[in-house]
């Protein structure tokens, strides 16, 4: 698997090649993120998001597809007592419906061969009115053109699916059924988009 082989490694894409984003993305999600929160974090990696939600929220359960990668992120992350690590696949979440006040899942949606299938279970397990917090990284320029990075990290075996700019993951969400999508830009050497909904059926908490 791609993601296990690149765990050892991919930290110094988090704090080095890509740190000005990530110092972003950690500040607008841990905005989101309220105190007696119980949330759950979808592909969690090496645990780039992970330690500022569990700063931020009273239960954290962590989880992805890697055990490489879910181990590192249980390593970086040994000092938090309020974090549940467990493996899972975000196309068939094995939690009960409206289970958690807000669902994050960072950098993952591109990736998938059936993104809306991954949706559809983030919006099951979040309680109404919760929210789901879903950052991706931008691989399209301005002009529509597939960026270097999904170029080089393609060829080096990510199989991206999908390459957005700001609008077109916006519209990714409204085409799914989502009226109030907002979207926040953490910038940097690869930017990445911060798309925030409320799953319908209750007060946008």
């Amino acid at each position: 698997m791609f993601w296990d082989s690149v765990a050892g490694v991919y930290d110094l894409f988090v704090n080095i090649v890509n740190r000005r984003t990530h110092v972003a993305l950690r500040a607008i999600v841990a905005d989101l993120v309220r105190p007696g929160d119980r949330v759950l974090e979808c592909a969690c990696g090496t645990g780039l998001l992970t330690a500022v939600i569990a700063q931020r929220c009273d239960r954290l359960t962590a989880t992805d597809f890697a055990p490489k990668m879910l181990a590192r992120a249980k390593k970086n992350c040994a000092a938090f007592d309020n974090i549940t690590f467990e493996p899972a696949d975000i196309t068939t979440l094995d939690y009960p419906d409206d289970s958690f006040d807000a669902v994050v899942a960072g950098n993952v949606i591109h990736l998938l061969d059936a993104p809306m299938r991954a949706l559809g279970e983030l919006d099951r397990v979040c309680r109404p009115g919760g929210r789901l917090i879903i950052p991706t990284y931008m691989n399209r320029d301005g002009k529509g053109n597939t960026s270097g990075f999904a170029m080089a990290v393609g060829k080096a075996g990510a199989d991206f699916k999908r390459q957005f700019t700001v609008e077109s993951y916006r519209r990714f969400f409204l085409d799914a059924g989502y009226r109030d999508v907002s979207v926040r830009l953490a910038e940097g050497r690869i930017p990445c988009a911060v798309a925030v909904m409320h799953k319908a059926g209750g007060p946008a908490l």
